[in-house]
């Protein structure tokens, strides 16, 4: 079997695939409580992020239907991103891998 026809059989090749992106999960993180709009998120990022990447990294969320893109006819423009109902199906993930990163924190400080 080909590798490239792993994506939509095997769970972990279609996740790693979908959550590829350097700030996917970081991104469904900022997202999991509700609603924000764009300049929010940039400023809620860890690092600075260009306009470019985080609007790239959001798009390819919302085409793989993890997130979804809400726009308001006004002026000025508003766009809000929320998790869409499979997004927030990643909670239980995002909980697993917060409690896993704090114990390869402690694990990282002790090493040192």
């Amino acid at each position: 079997m080909d590798k490239k026809d792993l994506f939509g059989l095997c769970p972990y090749v279609t996740s790693q695939k979908i959550l590829s992106g350097k700030w996917s999960i970081y991104l469904l993180y900022l997202l999991k409580d509700g609603p924000v709009r764009f300049n929010e998120l940039k400023r809620m990022m860890p690092e600075e992020i260009t306009h470019t990447t985080l609007s790239r990294q959001l798009k390819s969320l919302e085409e793989e239907g993890l997130i979804v893109r809400k726009e308001y006819s006004q002026i000025p423009p508003k766009v809000e991103y929320f998790l869409s109902e499979i997004g927030y199906k990643f909670d239980k993930v995002l909980v697993a891998l917060g409690e896993w990163g704090d114990e390869y924190i402690e694990f990282i400080k002790e090493k040192a």
